[in-house]
């Protein structure tokens, strides 16, 4: 218990010293600095990626003149804007109105059409001006119906077409009664899908999997008569709802005509969630009637019912502060009783701390993200999903291993029972251990899907975040080079729009065959991580190593001819970026020295291959 004493000690400090360090990471919480804003040049990748050098804010707080202001033309003429320097825009629970600005150009040749996403869905107010006729004008936000936004998606997008040469000003007014997140990207069409791909699978195959297991825990449920399934399933079910709203999908898919009731949703399937997970190890941990254990649970249970009645008269910024509290308090106190109960010899309460050690990491990180103490929403939200990931699988072990209590005890009964007992007990023993393995084969699959790129089989980026990290480790540790080629197919978008997609993926299958043919070496990993852009990780390979393979697969595929649909041939060719890995260098570093000679080789003319420079 004294562990978690610690650790519970440990989060209250972070908790309050975290203001403190999103200050100091903002420069908005210093006073405000006159500047003018850069202009952003829209036709260069590079300059959107680096979005936040570009933006400029400013904090009103209440009184000021500014923040009563409902238009750029009633800004006060002292009115002085902060350049964020890179830094993402992100502040705690504030009753300021803050203002964003950003200018664009298009130094292109022709007319281009990009969208401006603000990827937090949780804001009470947002209004984009991007010129002065009132088609310009976007006033959204989650307190408006789904329908003021001006495309069709979770996220706020705003669509900005500009003419060759011209500059445009695109001015935001933000307010949020709860914590301020104002992550901006600058994306073209074909990026803004492919990102919407990409997280169209991981939430899918998230909430998907979320969902079958809780019909399975409904299942067991049926068939077994444990109440403790119950418990799961509903436990299940309100996480997922809870990260489905707060991703913004039930705004966008259950209420959008009712904005009031998609915020309270938030709060009240949170308070929800607290309520199953206590009901679930009260059950699972078979805690004694009338002990101490079971008396704070059932005061716990009782305050969750109080707190839904809170959570429907409070307003959203309390409401979801004080569930907040209760849930992670839940947390503590479920983690002594299993604590408690493990040293009392009951084995399935080991796996119980386990998953809500794991349950406890993710919900750390992912309050202080949605409170506005950490950067990256997105990014957080997708740990979150994988913490609950892991719970869930320890969890349905930790069961495993309490049917195994019940077998044995079972075990023991059946040597004094009859045959036709006997039997029945066999017969009920052999469905759930089938069962069982069913689902971890499920689990298995699931963990296969997510590290592999189901168009090419190549492993994915996901795979790519994981093995990196510790490749470059192993080389500080080990002394032997690692590096990292970036390989991209030229001119592919000419190929997609003269035969389409479908050969399109045909090439891209043709490509990932012909690399994972001259990846030799058991060790060497190949990896698809964008649309046509893959990736070689090369352990015990120096640059020369590493430029000898990257020319011997650009010389095989250029000799390559593939037929289209149409029977003209289409002639492949690669582009190729080398780094290894420097002293003291980390992983983000590496791969954009090689990003940076993978653009260099595109600029020299491409089908060639260029090592990163120190």
């Amino acid at each position: 218990m004294s562990f978690f004493a610690r650790l519970f000690l440990l989060l209250a400090c972070y908790f309050a010293a975290a203001p403190g360090l999103v200050s100091a990471a903002v420069p908005g919480s210093t006073a405000p600095q006159r500047s003018e804003c850069p202009v952003l040049d829209a036709a260069d990748t590079q300059a959107r990626m680096a979005i936040m050098h570009y933006v400029c804010f400013h904090q009103t707080s209440p009184g000021d003149r500014a923040h009563s202001a409902t238009r750029p033309d009633e800004l006060p003429g002292d009115f002085k804007w902060t350049p964020s320097r890179g830094h993402e825009l992100v502040f705690t629970q504030t009753s300021s109105v803050y203002w964003v600005r950003l200018n664009l150009r298009n130094n292109g040749s022709e007319r281009r059409l990009w969208y401006l996403n603000l990827n937090y869905p949780l804001l009470d107010e947002v209004t984009f001006w991007q010129g002065d006729g009132p088609g310009d004008v976007v006033v959204t936000g989650d307190q408006q119906p789904f329908h003021s936004r001006a495309i069709d998606y979770r996220y706020f997008l705003l669509p900005i077409i500009l003419d060759s040469g011209e500059t445009r000003t695109v001015t935001m007014r933000i307010q949020s009664s709860g914590a301020l997140n104002i992550p901006l990207r600058l994306e073209t069409p074909a990026e803004l899908i492919a990102e919407s791909n990409q997280l169209a699978i991981t939430h899918g195959l998230f909430f998907g999997a979320v969902l079958v297991l809780a019909i399975f825990n409904l299942l067991l449920l049926f068939s077994s008569g444990t109440l403790y399934y119950l418990h799961n399933a509903l436990y299940m079910l309100a996480m997922g709802l809870f990260l489905f709203a707060m991703g913004g999908f039930a705004n966008q898919y259950f209420w959008p005509e009712s904005p009031e009731f998609a915020n309270i949703f938030i709060p009240l399937t949170l308070v929800l969630c607290t309520l199953a997970m206590t009901l679930f190890g009260r059950s699972f941990l078979e805690v004694e009637k009338y002990t101490l254990a079971d008396k704070t649970l059932n005061a716990i249970i009782w305050i969750c019912a109080g707190f839904i009645g809170l959570t429907l008269t409070l307003p959203y910024s309390q409401a979801i502060l004080f569930n907040t509290a209760l849930g992670l308090a839940t947390i503590f106190i479920l983690s002594i009783i299993a604590v408690s109960r493990w040293r009392q010899g009951y084995q399935p309460a080991k796996w119980y701390v386990l998953a809500w050690m794991v349950m406890a990491a993710g919900s750390l990180i992912y309050a202080s993200a949605a409170f506005g103490y950490l950067t990256d929403f997105l990014a957080r939200e997708s740990l979150m999903q994988v913490a609950i990931g892991g719970q869930i699988i320890l969890l349905n072990y930790a069961m495993v291993q309490r049917w195994q209590l019940l077998s044995d005890k079972l075990l023991e009964v059946e040597q004094a029972a009859r045959s036709d007992l006997e039997y029945r007990v066999h017969e009920r023993t052999a469905q759930l251990r089938s069962t069982m393995r069913e689902l971890e084969n499920a689990n298995r699959k699931l963990a296969t899907l997510s590290l592999n790129d189901p168009l090419t089989g190549l492993y994915n980026r996901r795979h790519m975040d994981n093995v990196l990290p510790e490749l470059c480790a192993e080389a500080r540790r080990t002394g032997q080079p690692f590096t990292i080629a970036l390989v991209d197919a030229d001119h592919f978008k000419v190929i997609n729009d003269t035969w389409g997609h479908g050969f399109g993926d045909t090439c891209l299958q043709l490509i990932a065959s012909t690399l994972t043919r001259h990846m030799k070496r058991p060790r060497d990993i190949t990896i698809r991580f964008g649309g046509e852009e893959f990736a070689l990780l090369l352990p015990g390979t120096d640059t020369v190593g590493a430029q000898k393979v990257c020319e011997t697969l650009l010389q095989d595929l250029q000799t390559t001819t593939v037929n289209g649909p149409d029977g003209k041939s289409a002639h492949l060719t690669l582009s190729a970026g080398i780094a290894s890995l420097l002293p003291d260098e980390d992983q983000q570093a590496l791969f954009e020295r090689a990003d940076s000679a993978l653009y260099e080789a595109k600029a020299r003319g491409r089908n060639q291959t260029i090592i990163a420079g120190i």
